[in-house]
């Protein structure tokens, strides 16, 4: 398959800048792989689409203020987002500045120099001045995606995190994870469904674009990933009382795949790079719940390869049309797979 095969038109008014009042107001878009059938929701009502026995699998990564702004000795400005800790006090980063970067630089920031340690690749190796993930979470900024050109909030610092995040590391939310509150997650339990945890922490390489027009050719970007025996023990009593596997996201759908990469799902830890495309046979999840995504991205095309790509792109299409909002702090989706998955 080739890229260009996963692109539709998005008026640009539809990208949701900003969080909705409530977690749970949004609109949810049922969409039935087996039938093909559309029916528009609020997430409140997403009880009605559950039953009991089912299993909700959430990420519980929790996003670090990833963007930090610094000066060169000569003033010139410098942007450094996270990628992700190599020890106590090094870190692998992007960093953005109006001339050359080079090793043994140090950059002012509010809380301290950062050193310039060496380049890997399209990242550059630094040394913070105290612990990686404190450092960030004291001084950086919530890493905002480049669809919403702003500058972050004090909203942001709540409503770009789930309710349950409690591992930090990711650079980027889980956004389907964005729609939960506690009443609704009361609700939920209260009718039956149960719940479980993941943790993939976001990298920045998901708002990556495709520099390949053909699938194959793509190399996916690592995302580090846990999966506990307590969740392998919890899907496997799900699959025995004959209730479904719900994935909260395209990252827990990514991590449950990629945990039962033998066939079984089994308790792992380490980095994944599964690229999931239409013709890709799912092992663990039964329905998935997600957002909108950018067009021609390895998100579509995972959610392609979940409900079929001809009716994901209907899904799209109607969206458009019904005015949803779109991405990060846009609307979501519940997604039963098609005949063939």
């Amino acid at each position: 398959m080739r890229r260009c095969d996963f692109q539709f038109d998005l008026p640009p008014e539809l990208i949701a800048q900003a969080p909705l009042a409530e977690r749970s107001a949004s609109r949810l878009l049922a969409v039935d792989g087996a039938t093909g059938a559309l029916e528009d929701r609020r997430f409140t009502d997403l009880p009605d689409l559950l039953r009991a026995g089912d299993l909700l699998v959430f990420n519980d990564t929790r996003v670090v203020p990833a963007r930090l702004f610094g000066h060169k000795p000569s003033g010139g400005r410098v942007e450094i987002f996270l990628e992700r800790p190599v020890d106590a006090t090094r870190a692998l980063v992007q960093m953005r500045a109006s001339k050359a970067i080079l090793p043994g630089l140090e950059v002012a920031t509010p809380g301290g120099v950062v050193r310039v340690v060496g380049r890997h690749g399209d990242l550059w190796e630094v040394e913070t001045p105290r612990e990686v993930l404190a450092f960030f979470e004291a001084h950086g900024h919530m890493p905002l995606p480049p669809y919403i050109p702003r500058e972050d909030s004090a909203v942001d610092r709540e409503r770009y995190q789930s309710v349950f995040a409690r591992v930090p590391g990711a650079v980027a939310a889980p956004t389907a994870s964005l729609h939960f509150d506690a009443p609704l997650l009361a609700r939920l339990a209260q009718q039956g469904v149960q719940s479980a945890h993941v943790t993939l922490h976001v990298g920045a390489g998901t708002f990556q674009p495709l520099r390949v027009e053909n699938l194959a050719e793509h190399v996916m970007h690592a995302e580090r990933y846990t999966v506990d025996a307590a969740l392998v023990g919890a899907v496997a009593a799900c699959r025995a009382r004959g209730g479904r596997v719900v994935a909260v996201g395209t990252t827990v759908a990514r991590a449950l795949e990629s945990a039962a990469a033998d066939g079984q799902l089994a308790a792992c830890a380490g980095e994944t790079r599964l690229f999931i495309t239409p013709g890709y046979a799912f092992r663990v999840v039964d329905a998935l719940i997600t957002n909108f995504h950018l067009p021609e991205s390895t998100l579509l095309m995972l959610v392609s390869g979940f409900a079929g790509r001809e009716l994901m792109l209907k899904a799209y299409a109607h969206a458009v049309r019904e005015r949803y909002r779109f991405f990060s702090y846009g609307d979501a989706m519940f997604v039963t797979p098609c005949r063939a998955a």
